[in-house]
């Protein structure tokens, strides 16, 4: 067959679509009907066409065929996190995140029997020690580790240093020059409440705090190679999620670019939180893997899954099991490993990451015109701007405009859950002295839930 099936056919200019559905409408006005604004200001269209770009978007450079399924593990204990990260590897985990409170923690025990040659591994300190990360990155695996330190983070959600700013910066020099690598934990902003453009453009702000403060000591010959780990909460807004990811990714080319650094960047991604609720908690699975698809669609490097009932519930066996098996499911039996750039050529995907860059770059600009990441986060400008976009979702919320299904739109008024708390679920108060106001995650539905929680 030599002639394509739509040959006969002449092409329909965009102007000519929206002549036609300006007649079906039958009088009423297309943009009021049919155009809605998202709280990050980008006005949704009812189509998208080959008309709305001058020219065609390139085609993206990462690969959703090689995500990686990982296992969160806190290493409250060294002999249970090591049974336990060889469990989640029996059972399909290609990647575990170790999340290691203190210097105590023994790396030979926490790695017994563990696979080196096909195991890629993370590990979050919550502290700081050149020495034990000196440790951590000569062990010999071929699969790769990577280092999580992010003292800024630490400073934002914390409220202060570690130590102090001289000698906090003092052991992030070292640990980069050690690892060639640094980290920022972006999943903060959205927990708390931050747009998808604040988002962007603060997590692009906290790395250019890093990067105006290593300049001098990334060795050159290492620029090429180094690695730069985002961390990032995904909700459930599918399509925006998506571009949301490849937004980042343009977004951190640009601007490691201006540094002369690599331009490809390693983004870990995970369920937010902020939508998670404790009544009618099954849905929480149903949010989790529309969230872990958009991660994989947008082209996370790893996707680490948030059990249904973190929120309530103690790390358990049958939680955890679900959330690594519901990634299982994605990868081996929905086919999201088959096709690397599945986004790609999406005329609205390709809109709205090219919009969403656009507004975060804006925002960005504005923050270091303005002093930089840091000093807008001592003068509280950063936790306003995010209590402000918090508040009119959580209005939106309140309206029923936002809805969370089983909280505030068909509960289940028969479903208890007064007895089901192992964990506080909701935002924990504690009176002690900060350099800076942290910034707080809060979900939406507690204040709901609290008032449901009386009345059992």
């Amino acid at each position: 067959m030599t002639k394509r099936l739509f040959d006969g056919f002449n092409s329909v200019s965009a102007k000519q679509w929206k002549q036609k559905i300006q007649v079906d409408l039958k009088g009423a006005d297309y943009n009021d009907t049919l155009i809605w604004n998202s709280n990050e200001g980008i006005a949704v269209k009812p189509f998208y066409h080959a008309d709305d770009f001058d020219e065609f978007p390139k085609p993206s450079n990462t690969k959703a065929t090689q995500w990686n399924i990982c296992q969160t593990i806190f290493v409250a204990d060294v002999e249970k996190s090591n049974l336990k990260a060889i469990d989640a590897i029996e059972r399909g985990a290609e990647s575990i995140k170790f999340i290691i409170p203190n210097d105590s923690v023994s790396i030979e025990g926490l790695l017994k029997n563990i696979n080196l040659t096909s195991t890629l591994f993370y590990f979050d300190l919550q502290f700081l020690n050149n020495d034990y990360v000196k440790q951590l990155s000569v062990i010999p695996t071929k699969a790769g580790i990577h280092i999580q330190t992010d003292i800024i983070g630490n400073l934002a959600k914390s409220g202060n240093w570690f130590n102090n700013l001289k000698d906090d910066h003092k052991h992030f020099e070292s640990i980069v020059k050690n690892t060639n690598t640094f980290s920022v934990d972006a999943s903060l902003y959205q927990n708390a409440g931050a747009n998808m453009v604040q988002q962007l453009a603060y997590g692009l702000a906290h790395a250019n705090a890093y990067l105006n403060h290593l300049e001098n000591i990334i060795d050159n010959e290492k620029k090429s190679t180094f690695n730069a780990i985002f961390q990032v909460s995904v909700g459930t807004n599918y399509f925006f999620e998506i571009a949301k990811l490849r937004a980042l990714r343009t977004l951190w080319n640009t601007l490691a670019s201006e540094y002369n650094i690599n331009p490809n960047c390693n983004i870990i991604a995970v369920p937010t939180k902020r939508n998670k609720t404790l009544y009618d908690y099954n849905t929480n699975m149903l949010r989790t893997t529309t969230e872990c698809m958009s991660a994989v669609l947008g082209g996370a490097n790893t996707i680490c899954n948030l059990p249904y009932d973190a929120i309530y519930h103690k790390n358990n066996e049958f939680g955890e099991r679900i959330a690594r098996n519901q990634l299982l499911i994605l990868k081996h039996e929905s086919y999201f490993d088959k096709v690397n750039n599945p986004a790609d050529g999406a005329y609205y995907i390709e809109s709205l990451t090219h919009q969403l860059a656009e507004k975060a770059l804006e925002l960005f600009k504005d923050i270091e015109a303005n002093g930089g990441f840091l000093k807008q986060l001592k003068e509280g400008t950063i936790q306003r701007k995010i209590k402000e976009s918090a508040n009119k979702e959580q209005q939106q919320f309140n309206a029923g405009e936002e809805v969370l299904l089983g909280s505030n739109k068909h509960p289940n008024t028969n479903d208890k859950m007064k007895d089901e708390l192992e964990l506080y679920p909701f935002v924990k108060t504690k009176s002690r002295k900060t350099l800076i106001e942290p910034i707080v995650e809060k979900r939406l539905a507690e204040s709901l839930e609290q008032n449901r929680l009386k009345t059992e």
